[in-house]
Protein backbone atom coordinates (compact mmCIF):
# COMPACT_ATOMS: atom_id res chain seq x y z
CA UNK A 1 0.00 0.00 0.00
CA UNK A 2 1.34 4.00 -0.86
CA UNK A 3 -0.79 6.71 0.99
CA UNK A 4 -1.70 7.43 -2.38
CA UNK A 5 -4.11 4.53 -1.64
CA UNK A 6 -5.90 5.88 1.13
CA UNK A 7 -9.09 7.34 1.48
CA UNK A 8 -10.87 9.19 4.40
CA UNK A 9 -14.09 10.56 4.87
CA UNK A 10 -16.05 11.51 7.57
CA UNK A 11 -18.26 9.06 9.89
CA UNK A 12 -22.18 8.69 8.92
CA UNK A 13 -23.79 8.69 12.91
CA UNK A 14 -27.17 7.34 11.79
CA UNK A 15 -30.35 7.81 13.05
CA UNK A 16 -30.97 4.53 14.22
CA UNK A 17 -28.35 1.25 14.26
CA UNK A 18 -31.13 -0.04 11.64
CA UNK A 19 -30.90 2.65 8.75
CA UNK A 20 -29.18 2.05 6.05
CA UNK A 21 -26.50 4.25 6.70
CA UNK A 22 -25.41 2.57 10.07
CA UNK A 23 -22.73 0.13 8.62
CA UNK A 24 -19.73 2.02 9.46
CA UNK A 25 -20.73 3.10 12.40
CA UNK A 26 -21.80 -0.59 13.94
CA UNK A 27 -17.88 -1.30 12.14
CA UNK A 28 -16.97 2.00 14.48
CA UNK A 29 -18.34 0.47 17.64
CA UNK A 30 -16.44 -3.64 16.42
CA UNK A 31 -13.48 -1.69 15.70
CA UNK A 32 -13.30 0.10 19.17
CA UNK A 33 -13.85 -3.62 20.86
CA UNK A 34 -11.09 -4.82 18.66
CA UNK A 35 -8.41 -1.97 19.68
CA UNK A 36 -8.97 -2.33 23.24
CA UNK A 37 -8.59 -6.54 22.80
CA UNK A 38 -5.45 -6.15 21.32
CA UNK A 39 -4.26 -3.74 23.44
CA UNK A 40 -4.77 -4.92 26.86
CA UNK A 41 -6.99 -7.80 26.10
CA UNK A 42 -10.04 -6.26 27.73
CA UNK A 43 -12.45 -5.75 24.93
CA UNK A 44 -15.19 -4.67 27.25
CA UNK A 45 -13.39 -1.71 28.42
CA UNK A 46 -14.54 -0.18 24.96
CA UNK A 47 -18.32 0.41 24.46
CA UNK A 48 -20.39 -0.76 21.41
CA UNK A 49 -21.71 0.90 18.70
CA UNK A 50 -25.57 0.57 20.59
CA UNK A 51 -23.76 2.21 23.67
CA UNK A 52 -21.63 4.87 21.61
CA UNK A 53 -24.77 5.92 19.29
CA UNK A 54 -26.67 8.57 22.26
CA UNK A 55 -23.84 10.02 22.42
CA UNK A 56 -22.76 11.26 18.60
CA UNK A 57 -26.34 12.21 18.21
CA UNK A 58 -26.52 14.97 20.94
CA UNK A 59 -23.92 17.63 20.20
CA UNK A 60 -25.37 20.08 22.83
CA UNK A 61 -22.52 19.08 25.41
CA UNK A 62 -19.96 17.56 23.81
CA UNK A 63 -19.63 17.70 19.79
CA UNK A 64 -18.39 14.20 18.39
CA UNK A 65 -16.58 13.86 14.74
CA UNK A 66 -15.13 10.57 13.04
CA UNK A 67 -13.21 10.23 10.10
CA UNK A 68 -12.87 6.89 8.50
CA UNK A 69 -9.33 5.35 6.69
CA UNK A 70 -10.32 3.17 3.96
CA UNK A 71 -7.41 1.26 1.85
CA UNK A 72 -9.60 -0.34 -1.28
CA UNK A 73 -12.61 0.10 -0.34
CA UNK A 74 -11.90 -2.18 3.42
CA UNK A 75 -11.86 0.02 6.63
CA UNK A 76 -8.04 0.61 7.82
CA UNK A 77 -9.01 2.44 10.66
CA UNK A 78 -10.61 5.61 12.25
CA UNK A 79 -10.30 8.75 14.31
CA UNK A 80 -12.87 10.40 16.51
CA UNK A 81 -12.50 13.98 18.18
CA UNK A 82 -14.41 15.22 20.70
CA UNK A 83 -14.97 18.80 21.15
CA UNK A 84 -16.48 19.96 24.56
CA UNK A 85 -18.93 22.65 24.43
CA UNK A 86 -18.30 25.18 26.87
CA UNK A 87 -17.30 28.57 25.67
CA UNK A 88 -13.74 28.41 27.80
CA UNK A 89 -12.51 24.88 26.03
CA UNK A 90 -9.47 24.90 24.87
CA UNK A 91 -8.77 21.09 24.18
CA UNK A 92 -9.88 18.17 21.31
CA UNK A 93 -9.46 14.53 22.70
CA UNK A 94 -9.03 12.53 20.54
CA UNK A 95 -9.15 8.40 19.37
CA UNK A 96 -6.70 7.23 17.20
CA UNK A 97 -8.35 3.13 16.45
CA UNK A 98 -5.77 1.45 14.06
CA UNK A 99 -5.48 -2.26 14.06
CA UNK A 100 -2.52 -4.26 14.52
CA UNK A 101 -2.31 -5.62 10.96
CA UNK A 102 -2.78 -2.23 9.90
CA UNK A 103 0.05 -0.13 11.62
CA UNK A 104 3.06 1.09 9.84
CA UNK A 105 1.54 2.00 6.55
CA UNK A 106 0.96 5.57 6.77
CA UNK A 107 -2.71 5.06 7.77
CA UNK A 108 -2.13 6.33 11.57
CA UNK A 109 0.25 8.84 10.61
CA UNK A 110 -2.41 10.59 7.96
CA UNK A 111 -5.50 9.80 10.38
CA UNK A 112 -3.73 11.92 13.60
CA UNK A 113 -2.78 14.65 10.84
CA UNK A 114 -6.80 14.41 9.96
CA UNK A 115 -7.61 15.39 13.78
CA UNK A 116 -5.03 17.88 14.48
CA UNK A 117 -6.49 19.29 11.38
CA UNK A 118 -10.45 19.41 12.41
CA UNK A 119 -8.44 20.90 15.97
CA UNK A 120 -6.77 23.70 14.40
CA UNK A 121 -10.06 24.25 12.11
CA UNK A 122 -12.62 24.73 15.49
CA UNK A 123 -10.27 26.59 17.24
CA UNK A 124 -8.76 24.71 19.64
CA UNK A 125 -5.14 25.12 20.84
CA UNK A 126 -4.76 21.90 23.09
CA UNK A 127 -5.00 18.08 21.95
CA UNK A 128 -5.58 15.42 24.15
CA UNK A 129 -4.96 11.48 23.74
CA UNK A 130 -5.09 8.52 25.77
CA UNK A 131 -2.97 5.45 25.71
CA UNK A 132 -3.49 2.43 26.94
CA UNK A 133 -1.11 -0.42 28.12
CA UNK A 134 -0.54 -4.05 29.46
CA UNK A 135 0.44 -3.80 33.65
CA UNK A 136 3.90 -5.01 32.26
CA UNK A 137 7.62 -4.16 32.80
CA UNK A 138 9.58 -3.40 29.04
CA UNK A 139 12.49 -2.66 28.17
CA UNK A 140 11.21 1.24 27.68
CA UNK A 141 8.92 2.25 30.68
CA UNK A 142 7.38 5.82 30.53
CA UNK A 143 6.70 7.94 33.62
CA UNK A 144 4.64 10.76 33.81
CA UNK A 145 4.97 14.33 34.17
CA UNK A 146 3.33 13.73 37.67
CA UNK A 147 5.95 11.67 38.66
CA UNK A 148 3.16 8.84 39.37
CA UNK A 149 3.06 4.72 37.89
CA UNK A 150 4.77 4.22 34.47
CA UNK A 151 3.67 2.01 31.25
CA UNK A 152 5.07 0.03 28.67
CA UNK A 153 6.17 1.44 25.71
CA UNK A 154 3.76 0.64 22.75
CA UNK A 155 3.80 1.70 18.81
CA UNK A 156 0.54 4.32 19.52
CA UNK A 157 2.63 5.87 22.65
CA UNK A 158 5.89 5.97 20.42
CA UNK A 159 3.96 7.55 17.73
CA UNK A 160 2.59 10.31 19.45
CA UNK A 161 5.28 11.11 21.29
CA UNK A 162 6.94 11.70 18.14
CA UNK A 163 4.27 13.78 16.99
CA UNK A 164 5.37 16.60 20.33
CA UNK A 165 2.52 14.96 22.43
CA UNK A 166 4.23 15.00 26.13
CA UNK A 167 3.06 12.13 28.76
CA UNK A 168 0.83 13.77 31.36
CA UNK A 169 -0.79 11.34 34.03
CA UNK A 170 -1.00 7.62 34.05
CA UNK A 171 -4.45 6.24 35.39
CA UNK A 172 -4.43 3.11 36.99
CA UNK A 173 -7.33 0.13 35.51
CA UNK A 174 -8.81 -1.52 38.14
CA UNK A 175 -11.62 -4.55 38.64
CA UNK A 176 -13.26 -5.89 41.32
CA UNK A 177 -14.62 -9.69 41.39
CA UNK A 178 -18.57 -9.06 42.22
CA UNK A 179 -18.43 -13.04 43.21
CA UNK A 180 -16.40 -12.35 45.61
CA UNK A 181 -17.75 -12.60 49.57
CA UNK A 182 -19.55 -9.33 50.22
CA UNK A 183 -18.55 -9.27 54.07
CA UNK A 184 -15.60 -6.90 54.02
CA UNK A 185 -17.62 -4.43 52.21
CA UNK A 186 -20.41 -4.65 54.59
CA UNK A 187 -17.85 -4.20 57.73
CA UNK A 188 -16.16 -1.38 55.70
CA UNK A 189 -19.28 0.23 55.15
CA UNK A 190 -19.88 -0.07 58.20
CA UNK A 191 -16.91 1.65 59.64
CA UNK A 192 -17.05 4.38 57.46
CA UNK A 193 -20.86 5.20 58.29
CA UNK A 194 -19.76 5.33 61.90
CA UNK A 195 -16.77 7.57 61.57
CA UNK A 196 -18.81 10.39 59.06
CA UNK A 197 -21.29 10.26 62.04
CA UNK A 198 -24.88 11.29 61.70
CA UNK A 199 -23.95 14.72 59.54
CA UNK A 200 -23.67 12.85 56.45
CA UNK A 201 -26.82 10.31 55.37
CA UNK A 202 -26.78 7.70 52.28
CA UNK A 203 -28.92 8.03 49.10
CA UNK A 204 -29.63 5.62 46.77
CA UNK A 205 -31.13 5.71 42.98
CA UNK A 206 -31.33 4.15 39.39
CA UNK A 207 -31.66 6.71 36.81
CA UNK A 208 -33.19 8.81 36.16
CA UNK A 209 -32.32 11.03 39.18
CA UNK A 210 -35.66 12.55 41.20
CA UNK A 211 -35.70 15.88 39.81
CA UNK A 212 -35.63 16.58 43.58
CA UNK A 213 -32.23 15.93 43.59
CA UNK A 214 -30.91 17.13 40.03
CA UNK A 215 -29.57 20.41 41.14
CA UNK A 216 -27.72 18.88 44.06
CA UNK A 217 -26.49 16.24 41.87
CA UNK A 218 -25.70 18.71 38.72
CA UNK A 219 -23.07 21.00 41.65
CA UNK A 220 -21.64 17.18 42.79
CA UNK A 221 -20.79 16.32 38.77
CA UNK A 222 -19.68 19.77 37.78
CA UNK A 223 -16.88 19.63 40.47
CA UNK A 224 -15.61 15.86 38.59
CA UNK A 225 -14.07 18.61 36.25
CA UNK A 226 -12.24 20.57 38.70
CA UNK A 227 -11.39 18.41 42.09
CA UNK A 228 -10.22 14.71 40.43
CA UNK A 229 -6.57 14.89 39.90
CA UNK A 230 -5.42 15.85 36.55
CA UNK A 231 -1.79 16.64 36.43
CA UNK A 232 -1.39 19.64 34.25
CA UNK A 233 -4.34 18.00 31.57
CA UNK A 234 -6.21 21.48 30.08
CA UNK A 235 -9.51 19.83 31.42
CA UNK A 236 -12.52 22.97 30.84
CA UNK A 237 -14.50 23.53 34.57
CA UNK A 238 -17.72 21.90 32.99
CA UNK A 239 -20.83 24.34 33.61
CA UNK A 240 -23.73 21.82 34.85
CA UNK A 241 -27.34 22.74 35.45
CA UNK A 242 -30.98 20.28 35.81
CA UNK A 243 -31.25 20.09 32.19
CA UNK A 244 -27.54 19.24 31.62
CA UNK A 245 -28.34 16.21 34.28
CA UNK A 246 -31.53 14.89 32.44
CA UNK A 247 -29.37 15.35 28.82
CA UNK A 248 -26.41 13.37 30.43
CA UNK A 249 -28.87 10.35 31.61
CA UNK A 250 -31.02 9.87 28.34
CA UNK A 251 -27.26 9.35 26.59
CA UNK A 252 -26.22 6.91 28.94
CA UNK A 253 -29.03 5.20 29.06
CA UNK A 254 -30.50 5.74 25.55
CA UNK A 255 -29.04 2.04 24.71
CA UNK A 256 -30.90 0.01 27.75
CA UNK A 257 -27.99 0.28 29.76
CA UNK A 258 -28.46 0.23 33.77
CA UNK A 259 -26.72 2.77 36.34
CA UNK A 260 -26.97 3.07 39.82
CA UNK A 261 -25.93 5.85 41.93
CA UNK A 262 -25.28 6.25 46.05
CA UNK A 263 -24.60 9.77 47.44
CA UNK A 264 -23.45 11.47 50.46
CA UNK A 265 -25.98 14.07 51.28
CA UNK A 266 -24.80 16.39 53.73
CA UNK A 267 -27.62 16.69 56.26
CA UNK A 268 -26.88 20.35 57.80
CA UNK A 269 -26.96 21.99 54.26
CA UNK A 270 -28.30 19.70 52.18
CA UNK A 271 -26.10 19.68 49.54
CA UNK A 272 -24.99 16.27 48.03
CA UNK A 273 -21.07 16.21 48.62
CA UNK A 274 -20.39 12.28 47.35
CA UNK A 275 -21.17 10.27 44.89
CA UNK A 276 -20.47 6.64 43.24
CA UNK A 277 -21.75 5.68 39.74
CA UNK A 278 -22.01 2.15 38.37
CA UNK A 279 -23.31 1.25 34.79
CA UNK A 280 -23.96 -2.06 32.74
CA UNK A 281 -25.33 -2.76 29.47
CA UNK A 282 -28.76 -3.79 28.49
CA UNK A 283 -27.74 -7.85 28.66
CA UNK A 284 -27.12 -6.61 32.28
CA UNK A 285 -24.05 -9.55 32.93
CA UNK A 286 -20.14 -9.64 32.25
CA UNK A 287 -18.71 -6.02 33.28
CA UNK A 288 -19.41 -2.73 35.06
CA UNK A 289 -18.50 -0.04 34.36
CA UNK A 290 -17.94 2.50 37.34
CA UNK A 291 -18.52 6.37 35.99
CA UNK A 292 -18.13 9.00 37.88
CA UNK A 293 -16.70 8.94 41.98
CA UNK A 294 -15.77 11.84 43.77
CA UNK A 295 -15.47 13.59 47.04
CA UNK A 296 -15.99 17.24 47.33
CA UNK A 297 -12.68 18.98 48.64
CA UNK A 298 -14.10 20.29 51.60
CA UNK A 299 -15.92 17.20 52.84
CA UNK A 300 -12.43 15.23 52.35
CA UNK A 301 -11.91 13.19 55.70
CA UNK A 302 -14.87 11.50 56.46
CA UNK A 303 -14.43 8.19 54.75
CA UNK A 304 -17.71 9.03 52.20
CA UNK A 305 -15.30 7.46 49.63
CA UNK A 306 -15.64 4.30 51.17
CA UNK A 307 -19.51 5.06 52.03
CA UNK A 308 -20.38 5.55 48.77
CA UNK A 309 -18.07 3.02 46.86
CA UNK A 310 -19.20 0.06 49.13
CA UNK A 311 -22.48 0.92 49.22
CA UNK A 312 -22.93 0.91 45.57
CA UNK A 313 -21.05 -2.57 45.33
CA UNK A 314 -23.13 -3.93 47.94
CA UNK A 315 -26.73 -2.65 46.24
CA UNK A 316 -25.30 -3.67 42.43
CA UNK A 317 -24.65 -7.06 43.89
CA UNK A 318 -28.60 -6.99 44.15
CA UNK A 319 -29.49 -5.17 41.26
CA UNK A 320 -27.29 -7.24 39.09
CA UNK A 321 -26.88 -10.67 39.90
CA UNK A 322 -24.91 -11.72 36.61
CA UNK A 323 -22.34 -9.22 36.53
CA UNK A 324 -19.01 -10.52 37.21
CA UNK A 325 -16.51 -7.70 37.88
CA UNK A 326 -16.18 -3.48 37.81
CA UNK A 327 -13.75 -2.14 36.38
CA UNK A 328 -12.32 1.27 37.00
CA UNK A 329 -9.90 4.35 36.06
CA UNK A 330 -8.29 6.23 38.73
CA UNK A 331 -5.01 8.81 38.68
CA UNK A 332 -2.00 6.91 40.05
CA UNK A 333 -1.38 9.88 42.73
CA UNK A 334 -4.94 9.79 43.72
CA UNK A 335 -3.59 7.65 46.83
CA UNK A 336 -7.12 8.29 48.79
CA UNK A 337 -9.30 6.50 46.19
CA UNK A 338 -6.27 3.72 45.52
CA UNK A 339 -6.37 2.72 49.08
CA UNK A 340 -10.63 2.09 49.33
CA UNK A 341 -10.64 0.55 45.91
CA UNK A 342 -7.52 -2.02 47.11
CA UNK A 343 -8.98 -2.43 50.53
CA UNK A 344 -12.08 -3.58 48.87
CA UNK A 345 -10.49 -5.57 46.35
CA UNK A 346 -9.67 -4.23 43.21
CA UNK A 347 -6.54 -5.03 41.19
CA UNK A 348 -4.93 -3.48 38.42
CA UNK A 349 -5.40 -5.25 34.94
CA UNK A 350 -4.16 -2.55 32.77
CA UNK A 351 -3.14 1.16 32.46
CA UNK A 352 -3.72 4.51 30.13
CA UNK A 353 -1.71 6.87 29.62
CA UNK A 354 -2.77 10.91 28.99
CA UNK A 355 -1.03 12.54 26.57
CA UNK A 356 -1.33 16.19 25.44
CA UNK A 357 0.10 18.69 22.65
CA UNK A 358 -0.36 22.39 22.47
CA UNK A 359 -0.97 23.54 19.30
Amino acid sequence: MTIADLTIAPLIVPATLDDDTAADFHAYGELNRRICDEQVGLPDLAPDAAQLLPNWQDDADSLDLGFIARVDGEIAGMVTISFAQEEEAHAAEIDLLVPEDRWGHGIEDALLSRAETEARDRGRSVLQIWSLHRPEEAEQMLVPKTGWGRVPATRLSDLIESRGFTLEQVERNSEADLRSDPAPLRTALTDALAVAGPDYRVLEWTMPTPPELRAGFAAVLAKLSTDAPSGDMDFVAEVWDEDRVVRREARLTGAGQTVSVVAVQHVPTGDLVAYNELLIGAERRGVTHQFGTLVSKEHRGHRLGMIVKCANLLRWRELMPDATVVSTFNAEENRPMLDINEAVGFVPVSYAGAWQKKL
